[in-house]
């Protein structure tokens, strides 16, 4: 298995992976969601990728068949991350034919040696219940806070 990071050669596999991921994630997802979503990644990746978004894949011949997002976030230092350098791991996802192979493993250790190297302080993800485990075998934690996680949304 060769983990590597993908490329602008890769966004229309990196598109197909997402939705993939958004698909299973939401149970669907409605036609104009969709069509925006597919609309308008290509150019996200476009600006993006190795920059402040690192995406790791393994591939299957030429395919891309699993991949996990970092996307690097430089906030004010605190105490919680002393250097402002953060990051959120979004999209872990493996095509479920290869599954359960230690795709989405190796991926997440490929990702963290980076950050390590990149002196990213902390990392924060969601863990669904099936990914759980696997996060919590590479290193992560469980974020106890006193802070309420609260989320505002555009309508």
């Amino acid at each position: 298995m060769n983990v590597e990071k993908a490329g602008t050669q890769d966004i229309d596999a990196l598109v197909a992976m997402r939705l993939g991921y958004l698909i299973e994630d939401n149970g669907g997802l409605d036609a104009q969601d969709l069509a925006t979503i597919k609309g308008d990644l290509p150019g996200y990746f476009r600006t993006h990728l190795d920059k402040d978004l690192l995406v790791y894949v393994v591939r299957d011949g030429q395919a891309i068949v699993s991949c996990a997002f970092l996307l690097i976030v430089e906030k004010p230092m605190s105490p919680a991350f002393i250097n402002g350098r953060t990051g959120v791991v979004l999209n872990v996802f493996t095509c479920p034919p290869y599954r359960r192979r230690g795709y989405a493993r190796a991926i997440m250790e490929a990702l963290l040696s980076e950050a390590r190297e990149r002196e990213i302080s902390v990392i924060e993800l969601k863990a669904t219940d099936d990914g759980y485990p696997l996060y919590r075998s590479v290193g992560f934690t469980d974020d106890v806070s006193k802070y309420h996680l609260m989320r505002w949304k555009n309508q």
